[in-house]
């Protein structure tokens, strides 16, 4: 069972090999679920081994299923360190998505071992509180290889959980939309009404617990 953010990192979730003498170690860094009605948000922090290219790295939202998890095998197997951490729904409505998606990105980059001398975030916002420098790349998901695996790892990491929590929340379809507000998800939504996985701050289900529906 994958880890929460709380909680101590399994062997699963969390790689780190031996570290040549590397001048500069580069962790790139980005996150999956930001937009879902339901679920965790998935963040990923990688240092790539510049001795071994991986081929193919770019957003991941651009590959096929199959193709992400042909280079998730080979981004964990070849990595000097990866590490990847799930920020619950309780902790994304008390503090809202973006606040959620910057402490996220802090203790993904905290759990590299070795630590990253710069840190490269896919996006225009940079986290506050980061371990070390680190620089907002617009697009850098599809630019810098570094960001592209760890935009590999957090989206394989929360497709995996979702299928696994569809078998615990059946009916919602979440193996299918992994919890997007695609029209399947919505119908479900309105007909079985939230359970623990929505985001109750988000307007949909939010709007539902304000109409009392089905509750």
């Amino acid at each position: 069972m994958l880890c929460n953010v709380a909680a101590t990192d399994s062997p699963a979730r969390k790689r780190t090999r031996s570290s040549p003498k590397i001048a500069r170690l580069i962790a790139g860094v980005d996150e999956a679920g930001r937009g879902p009605l339901a679920g965790p948000l998935a963040v990923a922090a990688v240092i790539l081994d510049p001795r071994h290219t991986i081929d193919g790295l770019d957003d991941s939202k651009k590959l096929a299923p199959a193709r992400r998890e042909e280079l998730y095998a080979q981004i964990v197997q070849h990595a000097l360190a990866w590490h990847v951490v799930l920020v619950e729904v309780e902790e994304i409505d008390r503090i809202n998505i973006f606040q959620a998606t910057m402490a996220g990105m802090c203790r993904a980059v905290a759990g590299l071992q070795p630590l990253a001398h710069e840190v490269l975030v896919d996006g225009n916002q940079l986290p506050g509180a980061l371990p070390c420098p680190g620089r907002a790349i617009v697009g850098g998901d599809a630019l810098e290889p570094a960001i592209s695996a760890a935009s590999i790892i957090a989206k394989v990491t929360r497709d995996r959980l979702m299928c696994v929590l569809d078998a615990q929340h059946p009916g919602y379809g979440f193996s299918h939309h992994k919890g997007y507000s695609t029209p399947e998800h919505l119908a479900a939504l309105a007909q079985l009404g939230p359970c623990a996985l929505h985001r109750r701050s988000f307007a949909p289900v939010r709007l539902l617990l304000d109409q009392g529906s089905l509750f």
